[in-house]
């Protein structure tokens, strides 16, 4: 019997609003990093080591987030904290989303 590696399973660890985010972020990194990350993006994917993200390319993405999502996001109170993973980036702007209704 050969056993076979199953494809990896998304990282299903978010919900709700931080899942869209997530997923947004997910979807948008090859555009803004000019390819295909060389590892698979989960929640705990670092986003400055891991993925090479720097200020300026973490700003365009949040841009990015804000026209895919269709939102405005606050991004005053963002620290280092908030940009240690995709998971929290993805908390803190779901949280920062401003409703604008």
């Amino acid at each position: 019997m050969t056993e076979t590696s199953a494809p990896e399973a998304p990282d299903t660890s978010a919900s709700g609003p931080d899942r869209q985010v997530e997923d947004g972020i997910v979807r948008l990194l090859p555009r803004i990093l000019k390819g295909e990350p060389t590892e698979p993006v989960t929640s705990a994917t670092p986003l400055l080591e891991g993925l090479g993200l720097t200020s300026g390319l973490t700003l365009e993405l949040i841009l990015e987030l804000e026209d895919e999502l269709d939102v405005q996001i606050d991004v005053e109170d963002i620290g280092p904290d908030d940009l240690a993973s995709v998971g929290a980036l993805a908390r803190f702007l779901a949280a920062h989303i401003i409703d604008e209704g």
